[in-house]
């Protein structure tokens, strides 16, 4: 079993005929993924990948033709937040918007959106998420996956990759990787998929990969103290150099008024048992030492 993705998943491409689209597209079929359709606004009726996936004009066609359940967007800023909507509103439960750059207004009112009509919002600005030997959505690599029983949930993608792969290295496998996004406005939270995690009878240890920046990270700290005390749960925070008032890398990655801080962060997750590592490398040893099989 897994979250989020994985046999069931049955995917259509927004943007499939762009560059990054078919580039990521190739990957994610060449994994295993069940791309079922692809969507241009223009080119429906054409073929994607060698032929392989049919293109249509809207989702709502590649939901009525092929059954589509989930949906990756590698559109530009200034039509994800509609790629976002139609998605939704074509009835796919689970959306990945890969897209970085989008407005922080746009999306509160996309965000209102997808709850709306039930479906689930991964990112935007994430790499998406893989269930290793079962599927992969979004930009992840898949050779860095072994396939275990530890959960992933991260807001940086290139962190995500160093901790899994220092995890991989180590023996340690994973049960589902998620880049929740490091926009200040996300479609889904670090509470949220700790409590996917903890539902997944796959899932027995659990990874958290944080940043500077809100309090996503103490909010999840608290709801692991309630919810999952007993479950062996290593983190990472970066950006415990950070200045004051200066972004660093992801747009929500900003200490303000003194909130947000690294030391914060830190603090929370100790508090609720959780171990703090000083690098993703210190993964695995706090992983083990927590009591998480390999």
């Amino acid at each position: 079993m897994s979250i989020l993705v994985g046999p069931d998943t049955r995917l259509v491409v927004q943007g499939i005929t762009g560059r990054e689209g078919e580039f990521h597209s190739r990957a994610m079929l060449e994994y295993g993924t069940r791309i079922v359709a692809g969507v241009t606004p223009g080119k429906g009726g054409q073929s994607a990948l060698d032929g392989r996936v049919p293109v249509y004009d809207t989702v709502a066609e590649a939901v009525r033709q092929h059954a589509a359940n989930a949906s990756c967007i590698y559109v530009p800023a200034a039509g994800a937040p509609d790629a976002i909507m139609e998605a939704a509103g074509a009835g796919i439960a689970t959306i990945f918007c890969i897209t970085e750059g989008i407005p922080a207004l746009e999306m509160v009112r996309v965000v209102a959106v997808v709850r709306e009509a039930g479906a689930r919002l991964i990112g935007p600005n994430c790499p998406g998420a893989t269930s290793p030997g079962e599927a992969k959505v979004g930009i992840i690599p898949g050779s860095i996956h072994r396939r275990g029983s530890v959960g992933v949930v991260s807001r940086s993608g290139t962190l995500t990759y160093e901790a899994v792969q220092a995890m991989t290295d180590a023996g340690i496998g994973q049960s589902t990787c998620v880049g929740i996004g490091g926009d200040p406005i996300i479609g889904t939270s670090f509470t949220e998929i700790l409590g996917l995690f903890k539902e997944d009878p796959a899932t027995e240890a659990i990874v958290l990969i944080g940043e500077i920046g809100g309090a996503a990270e103490e909010e999840a700290a608290a709801y692991a103290g309630e919810h999952l005390r007993g479950m062996p749960m290593a983190a990472f925070i970066a950006g415990r150099t950070a200045p004051e008032g200066k972004r660093m890398g992801h747009a929500g990655a900003i200490i303000s008024g003194g909130a947000g801080t690294a030391a914060g962060k830190v603090a929370a997750l100790e508090a609720a048992g959780i171990r703090v590592a000083a690098s993703p490398t210190e993964i695995p040893s706090l992983l083990r030492a927590a009591g998480a099989a390999a």
